[in-house]
């Protein structure tokens, strides 16, 4: 039996493998993996996956995206864009938060949008995104740590 990966979040709606090509644009109220070259924009309501080899020529519209891969184009992420550290991201970012991992590549602007600014746009369907718990975690292991000793 196949376990699911502790990063990854259940539903993923749209996969395009790592052996595959895709020439267009891409709209989806769900969760998308890309994990083979994307050439055109990709608007998703969910979040999108970009796999370590995984490249995008385009921008990326979505909730929450989590870079590992390749983008050259702008990404907008109402949410969260994590940048691991095997990214590459050659273009601007307009991001509700964001966490960048050592050894990353990020070359372009950053624009922090508000919480107000994403409500004032009209969307189809409003969905609750959770924010990015990492530091909360971080903080609470240590302060139970140091209440051992």
């Amino acid at each position: 039996m196949l376990k699911k990966k502790s990063g990854f979040r259940e539903g993923v709606n749209t996969i395009i493998g790592s052996n595959s090509i895709f020439k267009g644009n891409i709209e989806s109220e769900g969760t998308v993996r890309i994990d083979g070259k994307v050439i055109g924009d990709i608007k998703v309501g969910g979040d999108v996956y970009i796999g370590n080899e995984a490249t995008v020529e385009g921008n990326v519209e979505a909730g929450n995206v989590h870079l590992a891969g390749t983008i050259k184009g702008n990404i907008l992420a109402k949410g969260l864009l994590k940048i691991l550290s095997t990214a590459r991201l050659y273009g601007d970012i307009r991001i509700g938060s964001f966490v960048v991992d050592e050894g990353a590549l990020f070359q372009g602007r950053c624009e922090m949008i508000s919480d107000t600014e994403t409500e004032a746009r009209p969307e189809k369907r409003k969905k609750g995104y959770k924010k990015s718990t990492v530091l909360d975690d971080i903080y609470e292991e240590s302060s139970s740590a140091g209440s051992d000793t």
